[in-house]
């Protein structure tokens, strides 16, 4: 246990190293992936809590008929749309529906893809800072250890920056992405539910007539 710490502490120590090192379009990147990954953390656990891929199409088709048996996210959304009295009010009310429940994750996930694109960016511009310091210590270096220390940090400041951008870009675009498809599913979802209570008042209103 102790060697694991030891080790533990040994990569956090080269870790924090390396970042210094990097310079300050580090913290630039640092705060980027954060936005990204918070971001695109809160879209998750949201579209998780409305419940589209737990509950069964049995279940909430029954619900539509037995209101006092309806739960969650998803009786919620039965009791509002449920509500129309003609086609047009229940089109109405679930265009409603879809501005309070989609728009709110497109916008996020506008978000998310700004900060993957402006990732590599700060790490192109890390490694523009990083050359320019390389440049600037052989123009006006002598040639000995110093100068060669500063060429060496500057090389490595604008590698450092260009790794680390692609490193939060690559597994944010993928996180981007499936938060993108889990999106669609529940759009999806929405338009399958909307058919159903559409054919069900629409049924409704022809035993009305017919009576």
């Amino acid at each position: 246990m102790d060697a694991m710490v030891e080790q533990l502490g040994a990569v956090w120590r080269q870790a924090v190293s390396i970042w210094l090192s990097g310079g300050w379009a580090m913290i630039a990147i640092a705060i980027n992936a954060v936005f990204l990954f918070a971001i695109g953390t809160r879209v998750m656990l949201r579209l998780r809590e409305k419940g589209f891929g737990k509950v069964s199409e049995k279940r909430w088709r029954r619900w539509i008929d037995h209101p006092e048996q309806r739960r969650g996210p998803i009786g919620q959304m039965l009791d509002f749309v449920t509500g129309a009295h003609s086609l047009h009010e229940l089109g109405v009310m679930f265009e409603e529906l879809r501005a309070t429940q989609i728009v709110p994750f497109q916008r996020d996930l506008k978000v998310m893809k700004i900060c993957v694109s402006a990732a590599p960016l700060f790490g192109l511009l890390g490694t523009v800072t990083g050359m320019l310091v390389t440049f600037g210590a052989m123009a006006t270096g002598t040639g000995g250890d110093k100068t060669m220390n500063e060429i060496a940090g500057g090389i490595s400041e604008a590698l450092i920056t260009t790794e680390t951008g692609l490193v939060v870009a690559i597994p944010g675009l993928f996180f981007q992405y499936q938060m993108t498809r889990q999106l669609e599913r529940y759009k999806a979802f929405l338009a399958h539910l909307q058919t159903v209570c559409t054919q069900d008042l629409y049924r409704k209103m022809n035993r009305k007539k017919a009576a």
